[in-house]
């Protein structure tokens, strides 16, 4: 491959990334201050709030009233007896007994706390996707970055050795193999390109199309802070869960729905008024109506709520359980992270930094080949992608404890 065509794709390559670089830059709390402004998930959780909102003032609405007219010929069957038209009026208001309607309005305020409590699993699982979305291209852009830097490297030390083969210092085998060397940097700069534009893409998706499509972001990938202890972090995690509270929010809306259909049991009253009118006789009627549960004593609503209730009991145990396994994970995960960053950061990726520079000094003296220098640059490349990797894992792993913590303040904040 001739030097031209190298400069004409680096040149490319950093075309396609400068209208990135040109756009407006965003942190990440603008990220996550657009995220609950236009993401849809946000707007659609709202409305089930107000939704439900709306089914307690449904459960505290009053019986209508039941009004009955009928009207016909009331014909005379004795001699003497009157004949015309004759009306009947009825009116009947069912009552509400003071427990039932309690227990209803109960329900729906119950249901209230459990769709708000969803509502803030919603929030914390998305603010956990932007997170992990802007670490990601933050990933990548180091990725793409550090690419670029050794495509450039890798441009040079090609012309360096192309130099050398047309003077006759060195055999043709260098320039061959630099240039494949070449070849592979460009590859890894155009793919590191392309996944760093698919993080991206997979940020704003999250964040909604309030975020223009052209954007940048800004910010580094900086250090974690130091965790508590995980058995203050699972004491934590098992009273500020958002979904461990929603479970125990539908319980009690569950137990409260199993004394709502008990209480259907008792006999339901109702206050009727008729007035009967025909040509002779004018009466007016006051009574009581009550249903009496005889025949169906409201047995299979019961059992089905009581059902009910014990499944959500059972998932909430089963959560509970979950969860905390899921924080042991992150955590360990943690600590692994930090252990490969410190170990990266201190020593492997210095001491590979330092094996370059002795090993580009003894090839441009001709103490060394071609191939100790390409060894060392490639050593380089592993150890800064593994200590670009090990961040982001790091990163991973706090953002999943954070989820785990609902954004506790005395948890963790990346």
């Amino acid at each position: 491959m001739k030097p031209i065509t190298l400069l004409i794709t680096s040149v490319w390559l950093a075309g396609m990334w400068s209208p990135a670089i040109a756009a407006q830059p965003y942190t990440l709390d603008q990220l996550l201050s657009l995220a609950m402004q236009g993401n849809k998930g946000v707007q659609a959780a709202a409305a089930g709030v107000e939704a439900a909102r709306a089914g307690v003032t449904t459960a505290g609405a009053f019986p209508n009233p039941e009004v009955e007219y009928t009207s016909g010929r009331v014909s005379a069957r004795v001699p003497g007896a009157a004949t015309g038209n004759g009306q009947t009026v009825s009116i009947t208001q069912r009552l509400d007994l003071p427990s039932q309607r309690f227990l209803r309005q109960e329900v729906a305020r119950k249901t209230v706390s459990a769709t708000i409590a969803g509502q803030n699993v919603y929030s914390a699982e998305l603010v956990a996707k932007v997170k992990l979305g802007y670490y990601e291209t933050l990933r990548r852009q180091a990725e793409f970055e550090a690419a670029q830097e050794d495509l450039a490297l890798t441009q040079q030390l090609y012309e360096r050795a192309q130099v050398r083969v047309d003077v006759g210092e060195a055999p043709r085998y260098e320039a061959i193999r630099v240039s494949t060397e070449l070849l592979n940097a460009q590859k890894n700069s155009h793919s590191s390109l392309l996944r760093a534009n698919q993080a991206k893409s997979s940020l704003r998706q999250h964040v909604g199309d309030i975020l223009p499509s052209t954007f940048a972001i800004t910010g580094a990938m900086g250090n974690v802070p130091h965790l508590a202890p995980l058995n203050n972090l699972r004491q934590i995690m098992l009273g500020s869960n958002p979904e461990l509270a929603q479970y125990r929010l539908e319980l009690q809306r569950a137990s409260t729905a199993v004394d709502y259909q008990r209480s259907l049991r008792l006999p339901t009253v109702a206050l009727k008024a008729v007035s009967n009118r025909d040509p002779e006789v004018r009466d007016t009627q006051f009574g009581v109506v009550m249903s009496i549960p005889l025949w169906n004593q409201n047995r299979g609503p019961i059992n089905e709520a009581s059902a009910g209730a014990m499944r959500v009991r059972y998932l909430l145990e089963a959560r509970e359980f979950e969860l905390t396994q899921q924080l042991d994970s992150a955590y360990q995960q943690s600590q692994i992270a930090a252990s490969q960053v410190e170990a990266l950061e201190s020593g492997i990726v210095r001491q590979a930094e330092s094996a370059l520079r002795i090993a580009e000094a003894a090839y441009r003296y001709g103490e060394r080949g071609i191939i100790d220098y390409l060894d060392a640059q490639r050593a380089l490349r592993t150890a800064r992608n593994d200590l670009i990797a090990a961040q982001f894992d790091l990163h991973v792993a706090a953002i999943e404890i954070e989820r785990l913590l609902a954004n506790s303040s005395t948890g963790n904040k990346p």
